[in-house]
């Protein structure tokens, strides 16, 4: 059986290259396959391996003070879902090019848990009596798949459109609990922190994203799939593949 995890950490990080080529070293000494993504804001790994060798790569990774609270999500599949092992430098580990949406040397926006957000949404609003409505952050391929029932989706092909695509339905936000999700919590919490700095202070980012929900309720209120950035395509509920593996 073959381990997945996709993890991120939004951190400072001085010199990224030789990050890089640190992580991208012990990945490959592990034979790990998959995707490292190293940016000065943080960083991002999509990767696959045996369990234990997969586990010790990241107990040497939280080892490091800036990543000893590095958020990581785990799946299980019976081929490594990648075709190699590569690292690379960005100037954001997910592009949005909106000035002050880093979320290095300020606060987190605020976060709901799965659980909590389960619990709202069997009662139908929050615990203030708000009604609850879910943000999908991600693109229209990715929730062609699957999303939250009765998610507001925007006609999205890159996350770089989200604040025009959004602009229309800002005022029908304004007196309801926005939660931001997408697959694994980057996105959404950086969709968080832009859409608090520009006046929408009533929003939440789900921890931990769509897989984090999978991985702590399953599949209740969600319709289908999640897409995920590997051979596997989509994952169920159950974090299985949509289709047998290739």
């Amino acid at each position: 059986m073959v381990l997945n995890i996709a993890a991120y950490h939004f951190v400072a990080i001085d010199d990224p290259r030789a990050l890089a080529d640190a992580l991208y070293a012990r990945a490959e000494a592990a034979a790990l396959l998959g995707t490292i993504l190293v940016a000065p804001e943080g960083l991002n790994l999509f990767l696959a391996g045996e369990p234990a060798a997969l586990n010790a790569f990241l107990a040497t990774v939280k080892d490091d003070p800036r990543f000893a609270t590095l958020l990581v999500k785990e799946s299980h599949s019976d081929t490594v879902p990648f075709a190699r092992l590569k690292a690379k430098m960005k100037p954001e580990i997910i592009t949005f090019r909106h000035d002050g949406t880093a979320p290095v040397g300020r606060e987190r926006a605020p976060a709901v848990t799965p659980a909590e957000l389960a619990r709202w949404l069997d009662q139908g609003h929050d615990d203030a009596g708000k009604p609850v409505v879910l943000l999908d952050t991600r693109n229209e391929e990715e929730f062609g798949h699957g999303s939250f029932a009765g998610a507001l989706t925007l006609p999205i092909t890159d996350f770089t459109e989200l604040p025009d695509a959004l602009a229309p339905h800002r005022p029908a936000l304004a007196d309801a609990t926005v939660v931001s999700f997408c697959t694994g919590g980057v996105r959404c919490e950086k969709a968080a922190l832009w859409m608090h700095d520009t006046g929408m202070t009533n929003v939440l980012q789900l921890e931990g994203g769509i897989l984090g929900y999978f991985e702590q309720v399953g599949g209740r209120h969600y319709d289908g799939a999640c897409f995920v950035f590997d051979q596997r395509v989509a994952l169920k509920p159950d974090l299985s593949p949509i289709a047998p593996e290739a």
